[in-house]
């Protein structure tokens, strides 16, 4: 079985879009694939309660743990695989997860790591894209999923959603729009990885 861990810090929405998808499209069986866990940075993320709803294996790691340490983004991310890496994971699919990954982590799950930025990449990478955008004057605005490299939001690109800019948008009203593809193509590509994927 090809096991997907899922990283969160805030709602867990793309979470819990994947985990629907894979349910209702029976990945397990279709894909041999499941979503064996969700692991947090943040203890009160909401995504966790809506990951043991659905009968997922829930833990967290939490960064403000590794403060005090000499290196504490490096101390964090060796904590968090040695979590991961207890489910044997297929993919780490990061959903939300608001931390900036040390190019350790990122080379110790290269080809498996995977992100959705809410911007049409290469534009906007970062954070605010929704105001950016705006702001630039962008007619057209979306989202991105990509394979994570130590570079950040600069990973090959796996799948896009585009949606227009009105008039009156507001970074709010657009960040609703691009979320609602962002549920469309993030399980879609996953499944697409999974299906071309030979290894168990």
């Amino acid at each position: 079985m090809k096991n997907i861990v899922i990283l969160i810090s805030g709602s867990g929405s793309n979470m819990a879009a994947l985990i629907r998808t894979a349910n209702e499209h029976n990945w397990a069986k279709r894909l041999n694939a499941r979503v064996s866990t969700v692991i947090s940075n943040k203890a009160d993320a909401e995504g966790l309660a809506i990951a043991k709803l659905r009968g997922i294996a829930t833990s967290v790691v939490d960064h403000k743990a590794f403060a005090a340490h000499p290196q504490p983004r490096e101390a964090f991310d060796a904590a968090l695989i040695a979590e991961i890496d207890k489910h044997q994971p297929h993919l780490v699919v990061l959903a939300g997860f608001m931390r900036i990954l040390t190019p350790g982590f990122v080379a110790h799950y290269e080809g498996r790591l995977l992100n959705i930025h809410p911007s049409l990449l290469p534009a906007f990478t970062g954070l605010n894209t929704h105001a950016r955008a705006i702001e630039a004057g962008c007619k057209f605005a979306g989202a991105t999923v990509h394979r994570v490299t130590a570079e950040l939001d600069h990973g090959p690109i796996l799948a896009q959603a585009v949606v227009p800019v009105l008039v009156d948008d507001t970074a709010d009203t657009l960040a609703a729009r691009v979320l609602t593809q962002e549920h469309l193509i993030y399980p879609k590509a996953v499944a697409e990885l999974l299906k071309n994927t030979l290894n168990p």
